[in-house]
């Protein structure tokens, strides 16, 4: 699945979910069920400790190049240099932010978030491998 078949000059057009890191199994990496002491891989049947899910990015865009216009998302490490840290570490910062600042609505803090990537993305071009 890592193998490019292209590569695509394409804009991004818009953000298509606010969720951008997911709780990722360390074998298949689909996403975890958690609860709040364990974790459970629908797909391998992996478990373990909640406080031991690993993260990953999950970005979700809608582009376009100078003929048409696609649904991709871009998974993983890649985006880390974008992010400027691991979604492991993003998604900590957003707990602990949440944490700190008394937050029991989660909802301002992910609309900062959502509003820092779509500035950072929409209107950008890249060269996606596809």
């Amino acid at each position: 699945m890592n193998s490019v078949q292209g590569l695509l000059a394409a804009s991004v057009i818009s953000i298509q979910n606010s969720c951008f890191v997911y709780p990722a199994c360390q074998n298949c990496f689909s996403r975890l069920i958690l609860d709040s002491r364990r974790f459970h891989c629908l797909k391998c049947g992996c478990t373990g400790e909640a406080k031991d899910a690993s993260y990953r990015y999950r970005l979700s865009l809608k582009i376009a190049d100078t003929s048409d216009v696609f649904d991709i998302t871009v998974f993983g490490g890649c985006l880390d240099p974008f992010f400027g840290i691991t979604a492991e570490n993003l998604q900590r910062y957003m707990q602990d932010f949440n944490q700190l600042s008394g937050e029991t609505n989660t909802e301002s803090s992910t609309r900062a978030l959502v509003h820092a990537v779509e500035t950072c993305f929409i209107g950008k071009k890249f060269i996606f491998g596809v």
